[in-house]
């Protein structure tokens, strides 16, 4: 896979590119990271890549030309083109997934007031990673890159990310490691006891019961497998 990331400011990806699962995948061959800096592209003689918006208003806007020029430099027929915007979809992990079978995604990050609007005109898709505002889509673009990268074969065995929270609809259950006994709180009995069907069954309904308190939104639609909704009946009856 290769990610390209259009910005204006290219150093904000030195380390992100230079660090932890991110900078393995780039090693192993397995995912190239292209940040291309998108004021290189302008025409203005002042080096200029936004303007002050028509109407008035605050804030300055990027304009067509650079951005649209970075985005027809960097394309090509198997490149998947995306605005960061908070008026985008939301990004979550089922999209991550689907993003992962591309073989080119192109990131567009904006700053300012944001986009021309026509500028829409040369996107595929526009993603949120949330309903807030950041000073750029710098930040946005390293969320959605890292969690996209580390869904590409090879760069973390499938066991490490098939359990993650929101993967199969439910936040992910508790993990533990040494020592057995932490200042008082012990590891629950179960999970040291070897009994793998017990463990599984454990590990199932904690994630359930995290689901219940934190999310509940994630269980108003799902369709519960007959063990589920035994586990769900026994926390009800813990509570």
């Amino acid at each position: 896979m290769k990610v390209s990331i259009l910005t204006l400011f290219p150093d904000m990806f030195t380390g992100f590119k230079e660090t932890s699962i991110i900078k393995k995948a780039i090693l192993k061959g397995i995912v190239e990271l292209e940040v291309v800096d998108m004021r290189s592209f302008t025409e203005d003689k002042h080096n200029r890549v936004d303007d002050y918006p028509y109407g008035g208003g605050a804030g300055l806007v990027l304009m067509c030309q650079p951005v649209v020029d970075a985005i027809k430099a960097t394309r090509t027929d198997d490149s998947l083109v995306i605005m960061m915007t908070p008026q985008g979809k939301t990004f979550k992990q089922s999209v991550a997934y689907e993003l992962s079978e591309y073989k080119h995604l192109i990131l567009v990050c904006g700053h300012y007031e944001g986009f021309d609007e026509r500028i829409r005109n040369y996107v595929d898709l526009e993603l949120s990673i949330g309903d807030f505002v950041l000073t750029g889509g710098e930040t946005a673009a390293m969320v959605v890159s890292d969690a996209v990268i580390r869904l590409v074969d090879g760069v973390i065995t499938q066991e490490s990310h098939e359990d993650d929270s929101f993967s199969n609809g439910l936040l992910e259950y508790p993990h533990y490691t040494r020592p057995r006994e932490y200042d008082g709180h012990e590891v629950p009995d179960v999970i040291v006891s070897g009994h793998h069907e017990n463990v599984k069954r454990f590990r199932i309904k904690e994630s359930l019961r995290k689901t219940l308190r934190v999310r509940p939104d994630l269980l108003e639609n799902r369709e519960f497998t007959d063990l589920e909704l035994k586990l769900l009946k026994e926390i009800k009856e813990e509570l």
